[in-house]
């Protein structure tokens, strides 16, 4: 009688181990191949709960969401055969689980093959520009290159290349220096052609502009003898209209002016009284 319960607790322990040998969940974010002895069978299981055989079969689940992988910083040659440290990031994902499994079966080494891959298309595209020009340049352009041809190169591993961009650029320690003197040269260069573009305008602008005073100027003047010559016309033609119109006054005006010009000196002059000079003075 004692032996029952024993008996009963014995056959649901091994009905539970039964159905965890038998049955197994696939998450949403998920997909699952069953190896049966090692080896993949055909077919990838969606999301849900699946069956397989006991103790002979079992699952493997793969992460089908978009994963990161941070490359190491690898040395990359120029064009101008200059030395620069490249720091990028890979985004991919699976999408095909069972070659997936045949190929790389981890990811691990999935990333390792991905590395090789990646790095050997961006050493190509990088290497068809100058340092400069790579340190300037929007960079979108060449990324989307690298991209298209790691996705090409990695479908065989049944994943999918999304994207590849670059963290960051450095140089090693030994060429640091040299280019910094080469750019700090250029920008010196830039800096003496724009002085000597902006002197150049500036002397433009105040050969404009002395040019147009001169003119202004000659105007001025031309404008200024005019007035003046009309003014003296105009007195001209008033003082011989009043002195026509009374010959007395014209006479005693320049026997003034006589006398003014004659006296300025310390000049001695000896007259009679009855002298016509002293017509006006008597």
């Amino acid at each position: 009688m004692n032996k029952k319960p024993m008996l009963i607790i014995v056959a649901l322990a091994a009905l539970f181990i039964l159905g965890q040998q038998c049955l197994f969940v696939v998450d949403q974010t998920e997909r699952a191949i069953v190896l049966q002895l090692g080896r993949p069978l055909d077919g990838v299981r969606e999301p849900g709960l699946h069956f397989k055989l006991p103790f002979v079969q079992n699952a493997v689940l793969f992460d089908i969401r978009v994963l990161d992988y941070d490359t190491k910083p690898s040395e990359v040659i120029t064009r101008d055969k200059k030395t620069m440290v490249v720091d990028n990031y890979v985004k991919w994902r699976i999408v095909e689980p069972l070659q997936f499994y045949r190929t790389v079966r981890t990811i691990p080494r999935a990333e390792a093959r991905m590395d090789d891959i990646v790095y050997s298309e961006m050493r190509e595209a990088l290497g068809r520009f100058s340092l400069i020009e790579i340190v300037a340049m929007n960079r979108a352009e060449i990324m989307q290159q690298v991209t298209a041809s790691s996705k090409l190169l990695l479908e065989e591993l049944g994943v999918e290349i999304l994207d590849v961009r670059i963290k960051g650029t450095d140089l090693p320690a030994e060429n640091e220096r040299a280019i910094f003197g080469r750019m700090r040269a250029e920008r010196e260069r830039e800096a003496k052609q724009y002085r000597s573009e902006g002197m150049e305008e500036a002397a433009k602008i105040k050969a404009a502009t002395d040019r147009e005073r001169s003119i202004i100027l000659a105007e001025a003047e031309r404008q200024g003898e005019i007035l003046r010559g009309e003014g003296d016309a105009d007195a001209t033609r008033i003082y011989a209209e009043t002195l026509s119109r009374n010959p007395d006054f014209y006479e005693f005006n320049r026997s003034l002016e006589a006398y003014r010009q004659s006296m300025k000196s310390n000049a001695r002059i000896i007259l009679t009284p009855e002298s016509p000079f002293l017509k006006y003075m008597r």
